[in-house]
């Protein structure tokens, strides 16, 4: 399946779904995806050379890695067959690559509020059940949304990492954290006890799983409560602590 196809299909950009005994074969072979990656992972082994920084290095490598997992390994066709794997894709984009990107290499003069807002708008319109069917039918769109993770993802966590440490940005920070973890814990719980299917492009596929399409559906939801909400719910809080540790050290001074 082509990163360049455009066309209203059955199976969804990573397409078709697999069955149990066919996903570890799965593997994504999109030559102009491929090209894209390679192209990019060599110009940023290119910027990294001179003077060589073990932390941002190693963020690359993550970076490199979880692009890899969620676009080239199997879970990219495990998004085709359950709703479940979708989210956790979703936070592997929102808690591992866009942090790794922004350690390796930080968007600078961002606004963090606007880069939440950003993120925060596409990890709505993901979950909203017309946006998803034309994203499952429409490669553009399935890039574009991807694309609306990946880029104010990377500038939140550019602006929270490289940001001012003064009390005030702490406390902001921690404040935005927080707004992240409670859409993560809000969108989680709608899907875990919505009572109807949201997203019939399942259908198919669950079964061979042992999921039904609503059990599926609700996995989905505890997974973008709890491990979408706790990385982000603990950030916060250590962005609160923090603010707090710092200004009882300036009232002390």
């Amino acid at each position: 399946m082509s990163l360049t196809d455009t066309s209203l299909r059955a199976d969804p950009y990573c397409g078709p779904a697999p069955l149990p005994e066919t996903l570890l074969g799965a593997w994504n072979s999109d030559p102009v995806l491929l090209t894209l990656m390679g192209f990019a992972g060599a110009l940023g082994a290119w910027r990294l050379r001179q003077p060589v920084d073990a932390r941002r290095v190693g963020a690359f490598g993550v970076a490199s890695g979880a692009a890899v997992l969620a676009f080239l390994s199997p879970l990219c066709a495990l998004t085709v067959a359950l709703f479940a794997a979708r989210g956790l894709h979703h936070l592997l984009l929102i808690f591992a690559l866009a942090p790794a990107l922004a350690l390796a290499f930080p968007l600078r003069r961002v606004p963090r509020a606007g880069a939440l807002v950003g993120l925060s708008l596409a990890l709505w319109a993901w979950h909203v059940p017309a946006i998803y069917a034309a994203a499952w039918d429409h490669a553009w769109l399935y890039w574009t949304m991807q694309a609306a993770l990946i880029l104010p993802g990377w500038a939140f966590w550019s602006a929270l990492l490289h940001g001012p440490r003064d009390l005030g940005a702490r406390l902001g920070a921690g404040l935005q954290l927080g707004v992240l973890a409670g859409q993560m814990g809000l969108i989680g719980a709608i899907l875990t006890f919505a009572p109807a299917i949201l997203y019939p492009e399942h259908l198919a596929f669950t079964k061979a799983f042992g999921l039904s399409p609503l059990s599926d559906q609700q996995l989905a939801g505890l997974i973008m409560w709890v491990p979408g909400m706790v990385p982000a719910a603990l950030a916060a809080g250590w962005m609160l602590r923090s603010a707090w540790v710092q200004a009882a050290e300036g009232n002390r001074a």
